[in-house]
């Protein structure tokens, strides 16, 4: 045993926990020692009155004062030039070590001439019977890998001896093996310190001794060992630690030749290991990953200490440690433990079991015999519907920075809901409009799949996961969007109910806050106007993420909303430098004003019901009636009544919530309906208020269902309640769900181009380059007064819309231009503006003959027809189904632009690809994230009751 052992207590002031508790333990511990220390030296990482007085009144021999940034090692080194004695005790202030600890520690280390340390068994600070570490192995990639760190100590482990490296906390050294190694390598910034040390001290011809039955608590909280906590700076903390030490080791421990590759390889690994972290869903891992590498790349000097202590002091090859490291299957075997130990069973899903597939299936079908006419259309019109571009690259290329589709000289970001439709066009590529079709045809099935997922975040009873997904399939504003032709409604309301189920569990998981992020650029690239709305949501979420978890699960929330927040930007900025800050929240697509008369206040009441326009859906139009169908609220009042009882019935916060997006949807709805943003062909057009009814719809369904699954008293009311509600809403949907088939929808059997056929035809003929040049488009309006519109490629496409150009708040010098070449070409038949046109790449010119035209209107049409026919520079085509159609004579330019800010388009492009790249990354599931999320129930706050 050894004859003097020197105690070295370092202590951290306001560390991370009650330290002068934790200090006054510590001590009384060291004071109940069977086999006391004979000398203790306290180490003050900063000056503190109480804990110095506590350091005092222990009896140590010296108490030293240093720094408050000082660690561990350099504290031990400020100690250790006070050290007399045959061993070295390493001890911090939350080290309390059971009454016969250095006894045992002494011990352990009087076996054999050839034990250099002794490590003891910590322990849990408030629980003595779980372990914190005993001993300390290496993978053979250099991971460090604790033997039972975590396991609850049954003696399981008390048998071993020799082991690698340790923990550092508690430790006795030989005094002479503590000055030849040069005590701990102050590079490691705190983590795998033991370890290092007893690898040292093996290749200097020592071992590393295990002593089990000398235990010592610890907290945690000290100046030594890696940090500790759940907070995110004690995590961030921890893991700059844990991958300086591994890369600082790597240095150390490669061979010469070997280290400055490693050395040069560490920013490469660095940005490798930054996708890898994306992918395994730790992207909180990836500001530690690179301070760590930027810290040993700079700190060379400590490298080359360690490996002149090392050289000095080595008398044994590396190859003894081998049989001390894990091997890969025996690593295996213990991640796959330790992960099925921490996965806890989670109740079946049962879609199938519980009627959610029955449920798609009979939407399935009601689709099909409501739009069984859709299936033989090529493509989809009528409405704010347009055709898509028949190729995959044209798609992405009109959601791209750039020349617009549309417009003389317009230049600017694409509508996000440009990258949606490039999307849904990219599932069909051969016929992209055909994509449109189909989704008109599944729209129902995917609207009762998406509300019966979204409902699995509220209840357990399948009859309310049916009513939910029933109710969102017939909700009204989407029965308009659909019989009315609103692709961009259509859309978001079928990716609104996923953005529920994910984002109400964002916090939890980076898969699901990845994939939430995603749908989100979705929803607000459909409905712009919902963006405010939704960000109160978000900022509630995240006040409830800081407040009630105490910031855990923050992060993940702060992410939803950076990829939409990229996407959006160089639109915001666009608008912002017109002036017009606005015209950001309109609609996308093609501008489309809504039906019925939205003045006066019964509209805005029917909004709190769930129509989005006085004529209920179709039911004016289904009963041959005029006037405003103020009745039709009796339908959806029993999803409002259900509503509005939510939160009294039990589920007290998931109700309030579901509320509170309720009244954000109608609000915004209300809102909406009175502001113009954009103009059509015959004015102004008002934000439509169905997208916002479609937040509010799904509001008044969680609420209803939350407080339907917390009614526990009478069970059996529970059916009858969701009977009602199916009843209810069969009944409503019926005029819109056999509109198609009564000829009432606003939905067309194309056209498969807004130009003639010839234009398509030449361009596919490379008699014009179809992408290059543009059609002129001329229509007569009712006062004879003339619009004039200018479409580049074979047609208006949906696509192309942009409202860069809709909602242009003063007419720009290209429009002044348009007007003045429309002027020219209706007035005279002299002149040179046909040979602007070729300069300026228009190929054509279409005189349209508007639908119902009055007598003023034809009249000046033929004049104008006159007049084209005269021109010798146009060559007239003849009578299209669209109108008369001219082609200009002569060399047509390709289309040019004046992008100035083409370089920073294309570094605003990089970022926002970049995002979105992040984004899937994140959405992708692995095992690891699949497991993760097993661990927590389904339901959103299930324990929150009156």
């Amino acid at each position: 045993m050894p004859a003097r052992v020197h105690a070295i207590l370092v202590v951290r002031p306001h560390g991370r926990g009650p330290t002068d508790l934790h200090l006054s333990r510590t001590l009384r511990a060291l004071a109940a020692q069977t086999r006391r220390a004979d000398v203790l030296t306290v180490v003050l990482c900063g000056p503190d009155e109480t804990l110095t007085r506590l350091a005092s009144e222990s009896g140590a021999e010296a108490v030293i004062v240093a720094g408050r940034n000082t660690g561990f090692a350099e504290a031990l080194r400020l100690a250790g030039r006070r050290i007399s004695g045959d061993a070295v005790w390493l001890l911090a202030q939350d080290t309390a070590p059971a009454p016969d600890a250095l006894a045992r520690l002494a011990g352990a280390l009087e076996t054999a001439p050839s034990v250099a340390l002794a490590a003891p068994k910590l322990v849990s600070w408030d629980d003595p019977t779980r372990i914190v570490s005993l001993g300390v192995t290496l993978t053979r990639t250099g991971r460090t890998v604790g033997l039972a760190d975590g396991e609850l100590d049954q003696g399981q482990h008390d048998a071993g001896e020799d082991v690698l490296g340790s923990d550092i906390r508690g430790v006795l050294v030989r005094a002479q093996v503590w000055q030849a190694l040069g005590g701990v390598d102050p590079g490691l910034a705190g983590a795998d310190e033991g370890l290092d040390l007893g690898i040292r001290a093996r290749l200097a011809g020592g071992r590393v001794a295990l002593a089990p039955t000398a235990i010592v608590a610890v907290a945690g909280d000290g100046v030594a060992g890696t940090p500790t906590g759940r907070s995110a700076g004690a995590r961030g903390r921890r893991l700059y630690a844990v991958r300086k030490a591994q890369l600082h080791r790597r240095l150390v421990y490669a061979p010469a030749p070997v280290v400055p590759l490693h050395w040069l390889s560490l920013l490469p690994l660095a940005l490798w290991r930054t996708l890898g972290h994306l992918v395994a869903k730790n992207p909180g891992r990836i500001g530690p990953e690179w301070a760590a590498s930027v810290s040993v790349l700079v700190g060379l000097a400590s490298v080359i200490r360690a490996r002149r202590t090392i050289r000095r002091t080595r008398t044994t090859s590396w190859l003894s440690l081998a049989q001390l490291r894990i091997g890969r299957r025996d690593l295996r075997e213990r991640l796959e433990d330790e992960a099925d130990a921490a996965t806890a069973p989670r109740e079946e899903l049962r879609f199938f079991s519980g009627g959610g597939a029955w449920v798609v299936l009979g939407a399935l079908a009601t689709s099909l015999l409501s739009f069984s006419a859709l299936l033989a259309w090529p493509v989809l019109g009528g409405g704010g519907l347009a055709p898509l571009r028949s190729g995959v690259v044209a798609l992405w290329t009109d959601a791209a920075y750039g020349p617009r589709a549309l417009g003389w000289d317009t230049v600017g970001p694409a509508d996000p809901f440009a990258a949606v439709v490039a999307l849904i066009g990219s599932l069909s590529p051969l016929a992209p409009s055909r994509a449109l079709v189909i989704l008109w045809v599944l729209a129902l099935p995917l609207a009762a799949l998406g509300g019966w997922f979204a409902a699995t975040r509220v209840t357990e009873r399948s009859v309310l996961r049916c009513t939910a997904a029933f109710a969102w399939a017939v909700a009204p504003t989407f029965l308009v969007a659909l019989i009315e032709g609103r692709p961009a409604a259509v859309i978001l309301h079928l990716a609104l109910p996923w953005l529920v189920y994910t984002a109400t569990a964002a916090r939890r998981s980076w898969s699901i806050a990845g994939l939430a992020s995603i749908l989100l650029v979705i929803v607000v690239a459909c409905a712009p106007s919902l963006a405010p709305a939704l960000g109160v949501l978000w900022l509630v979420a995240l006040i409830l993420a800081i407040v009630v978890r105490r910031g855990r699960g923050a992060g993940r929330i702060i992410w939803l909303v950076i990829p939409s927040i990229a996407v959006f930007l160089p639109l915001v900025w666009y608008h912002l430098t017109i002036g017009d800050p606005l015209a950001v929240f309109a609609d996308p697509g093609r501008p489309l004003a809504v039906a019925g008369n939205p003045d006066g206040l019964l509209p805005k009441i029917l909004f709190a019901f769930g129509y989005p326009s006085t004529d209920g859906a179709g039911w004016l139009q289904f009963l041959g009636e005029d006037g405003r169908a103020w009745w039709v609220a009796a339908f959806t009042a029993p999803v409002l009544v259900l509503a509005l009882l939510g939160p009294a019935l039990g589920r007290l916060l998931p109700a309030s919530l579901a509320l509170v997006a309720a009244g954000l949807g109608v609000a915004t709805a209300v809102l909406a309906s009175g502001i113009a943003l954009t103009a059509g062909s015959s004015g102004p057009v008002a934000i439509w208020p169905g997208s916002a009814l479609s937040l509010a719809w799904a509001g008044l369904l969680l609420a209803a269902v939350a407080g339907l699954d917390g009614f526990r008293r009478v069970d059996a009311l529970v059916p009858v309640a969701a009977s009602l509600v199916i009843a209810f809403l069969a009944i409503g949907a019926v005029p819109a769900l056999t509109a198609v088939i009564r000829g009432d929808a606003a939905l067309t059997d194309g056209p498969a181009s807004t130009l003639p056929a010839y234009v398509q035809t030449a361009g596919s003929e490379g008699e014009r380059d179809g992408e290059q040049t543009a059609t002129l488009v001329l229509t007569v309006q009712a006062d004879a007064a003339y619009s004039a519109a200018v479409v580049w490629g074979a047609s208006e496409t949906l696509g192309g819309q942009t409202t860069v150009q809709s909602t242009r708040p003063a007419l720009t010098a290209g429009d002044r231009e348009l007007a003045h070449v429309t002027a020219d070409l209706v007035s005279t038949a002299t002149g040179d503006v046909v040979v602007d046109l070729a300069r300026h790449g228009i190929a054509y010119v279409l005189l349209e003959e508007a639908p119902g035209e009055s007598d003023v209107a034809r009249a000046a049409r033929l004049g104008a027809q006159n007049l084209l026919n005269q021109r010798a520079d146009l060559v007239s085509v003849g009578e299209t189904a669209r109108g008369a159609l001219w082609s200009v004579d002569g060399t047509i330019a390709e289309r040019t632009v004046d992008d100035a800010s083409g370089p920073h388009s294309i570094r605003v492009a990089l970022l926002q690809l970049g995002v979105i790249v992040v984004a899937l990354l994140l959405a992708v599931p692995t095992r690891a994230s699949l497991r993760a999320g097993r661990r927590h129930p389904r339901i959103i706050g299930e324990g929150v009751r009156l």
